[in-house]
């Protein structure tokens, strides 16, 4: 039997959450999600590139009763990750700065979980791994709204919002949806380095800069590298221009913040991270969500990065990434020297 028993309405659960560490907390109902029938338009025009998984039985994913039978409720919680980016030469997203927000977000959700124990209420936890389209959940729940960007933005945190989902047999009285508050405003759309926001809440992720530098496997199109800039994991843009952005606070979880070795990298660390060996790379990146993209993704991304903001200084380090056992890394450090090098004798 757990110690903690909440009891099963709204008020005592959310104020669980909040000790728990969450910064946001809603409930709705089960029902399905309202976006279904444009998710099933989305995946079937290919514009989730790679992520096959999201295209995978599209009904479960925007039903959580199909998730676990005689589901009546989710709860729908959200932790702030916001801190300032102290960027070098070399710019990380800062979900990415300190540990892995998966492991973080299921510790406490499980916990809340356990909590829930009232006769018989069965649970399902998901932190960004199952079939749970979030984010229109969030909205529906009265967490945030889903923006032009299609980011969720909280009203009194703006768009840092990491989010996790109880799907729960209790029947719970449910929130007020948030309702948007985009109005005119097209900053998003308008600073997307690659246009992957095609129109307001329309997002091709295959022009996405988080997909081309995590969720890509392969080569990174040509036409798109120049495009990346210095950004060697993810991307903020979008984020970091939204005016809802004025009420960004610094996360209180201490594990989201950057640690040394994972913060933006300058001229040495993006040297030494060409040089980086397999043991080495899960060893520094073992806790972070870095680790996702595997050596030779993350070798992949340094290359673009200097073949857009390197100097002949970089040449030496891209020379020998050229000759780098993993042909994914010699055809972007090749890559990288043509842009340098191309660079160089237009201004020399």
């Amino acid at each position: 039997m757990n110690a903690t028993r909440l009891a099963p309405d709204s008020p005592a659960i959310k104020a669980r959450a909040r000790e728990l560490g969450f910064d946001a907390c809603g409930i709705t109902s089960a029902d399905p999600a309202r976006y279904a029938a444009y998710y099933q338009e989305w995946t079937d025009a290919g514009k989730a590139g790679e992520m096959q998984w999201l295209a995978r039985d599209p009904a479960r994913r925007t039903d959580p009763r199909l998730v676990l039978p005689q589901a009546r409720s989710l709860i729908v919680a959200g932790m702030n990750y916001w801190q300032p980016q102290m960027a070098e030469r070399g710019r990380i997203a800062r979900y990415a700065l300190g540990e892995d927000y998966h492991h973080i977000l299921l510790e406490k959700l499980e916990t809340l979980a356990a909590e829930l124990d009232h006769d018989n209420a069965q649970a399902k936890v998901y932190v960004d791994t199952g079939p749970v389209l979030e984010k229109p959940l969030a909205e529906r729940a009265g967490v945030g709204w889903q923006g032009k960007s299609t980011m969720l933005i909280h009203p009194r945190l703006g768009p840092w919002m990491l989010l996790g989902e109880i799907i729960t047999t209790l029947d719970l009285e449910p929130d007020t949806p948030q309702r948007d508050h985009c109005g005119t405003c097209e900053r998003c759309l308008k600073a997307c380095p690659t246009g992957a926001i095609t129109a307001p809440y329309q997002l091709d992720a295959r022009r996405c800069i988080a997909y081309l530098t995590i969720e890509l496997k392969g080569s990174i199109p040509e036409e798109l590298r120049p495009l990346i800039g210095d950004r060697v994991y993810g991307c903020d843009e979008c984020l970091d221009v939204c005016p809802w952005n004025r009420f960004a606070q610094t996360t209180r979880e201490s594990r989201f913040l950057a640690e040394r070795e994972t913060d933006a990298p300058g001229s040495d660390q993006l040297h030494a991270l060409l040089e980086i060996s397999q043991a080495e790379f899960k060893r520094r990146y073992a806790k972070s969500p870095i680790l996702r993209v595997k050596r030779r993704g993350l070798l992949r991304n340094v290359c673009v990065v200097l073949g857009n903001i390197g100097t002949p200084d970089d040449l030496p380090a891209l020379e020998k990434a050229s000759r780098h056992e993993e042909p994914l890394v010699r055809e972007h450090a090749l890559w990288a020297i043509r842009q340098i090098e191309s660079r160089n004798a237009l201004h020399p």
